[in-house]
């Protein structure tokens, strides 16, 4: 017999002496675990010879350490049934894992490898850029992206955000050994991670196996403040003649992720776009058939936001769905 869900969530925080932050959700009527390593870094941080550092870092990571070569990263994992992954955004970089409850040191122990000792070796860097090279290459082929990219680069032009998470093929074709390991050393730091656990787990166990790991590091330096950016309004043509469709992207300013008010934004989103019932899919396709594909996405970031409509549609009918939006 399963045990009732609780109805108040058990979250816990602690942070440790070189301020590495621990946040745990204990939830006994489960038996896995999901982990994450988060870091303070993503396009964001990244000057514009920098850019695409953190998400070929957070690839290099996965190309071996000290203790495990590329093949045992991937098959540790895999041979208990979990599973490994990684991602970069904006503002963060993390490292995530799930695992059943009994695999808990094992699963952390292998985060925490990939973290604290990567190797960064040359040859493996020269692979990576054609491997992230050739990432580059088929987003660019993908209308979708494409309108995506060109649209936060002009709304959020002469800053950060609007530059690309995958980097630009000039910056990633300068990555070498120094200056992968120099990034590394600045962000990869106690008082830049976050360390996150929900499942069956005791938050005193965790707070002990990341101090294990963590705890004698020197605390370094948090991600620094920059400017909030400011939102510039063009409208932006970019042809591409291999297209059968128009694809389009409006946005407008939206509130701070932590905004007390931030949740009017992720309601007005599902109205508008939100899904099969919102009202952009229903009167734009359903009832107009206009557009195949018509959605709103919310990106909230710490000091600023942008609620945008995304749809493709032939060009005869651009301008009604542009009014109709």
């Amino acid at each position: 017999m399963s045990s009732p869900v609780p109805n108040v969530r058990d979250v816990s925080r602690t942070t440790l002496p070189n301020g590495l932050r621990i946040i745990t959700e204990t939830m006994t009527h489960v038996r896995s675990i999901s982990m994450g390593i988060w870091i303070g870094t993503g396009a964001r941080r990244e000057t514009v010879e920098q850019n695409g550092v953190s998400h070929f870092i957070e690839h290099m990571l996965f190309k071996g350490t000290t203790n495990r070569s590329a093949e045992d990263i991937a098959r540790v994992v895999d041979s208990t049934g979990g599973n490994l992954d990684a991602y970069t955004s904006k503002e963060l970089v993390s490292y995530n894992t799930k695992v059943i409850d009994d695999h808990l040191r094992l699963g952390f122990d292998v985060l925490a490898d990939l973290v604290l000792r990567p190797l960064f070796e040359p040859n493996d860097i020269e692979k990576e850029k054609g491997v992230i090279l050739e990432e580059l290459k088929m987003e660019v082929d993908n209308p979708e992206y494409l309108v995506h990219e060109t649209f936060f680069s002009h709304f959020w032009k002469k800053h950060a955000l609007g530059r690309s998470i995958l980097g630009t093929k000039a910056s990633i074709g300068s990555f070498e050994t120094g200056m992968l390991r120099s990034y590394y050393g600045e962000v990869y730091v106690p008082a830049n991670i976050v360390v996150t656990a929900a499942g069956r787990l005791e938050h005193s166990a965790i707070v002990d196996l990341v101090a294990e790991y963590f705890g004698s590091l020197p605390s370094g330096s948090p991600a620094p403040d920059d400017f909030p950016p400011e939102t510039n309004p063009p409208l932006i043509l970019k042809s591409k003649r291999s297209l059968e469709q128009v694809h389009l992207c409006i946005g407008v300013p939206a509130l701070p992720m932590a905004h007390p008010k931030r949740y009017g934004c992720y309601v007005l989103s599902t109205i508008l776009g939100g899904g099969m019932s919102s009202r952009l899919f229903q009167n734009v396709r359903e009832k107009n058939g206009l557009a195949y594909s018509i959605f709103t996405e919310l990106n909230l970031y710490r000091d600023s936001g942008c609620l945008a409509v995304y749809s493709g549609t032939s060009t005869e009918h651009v301008k009604k769905v542009v009014g109709m939006v």
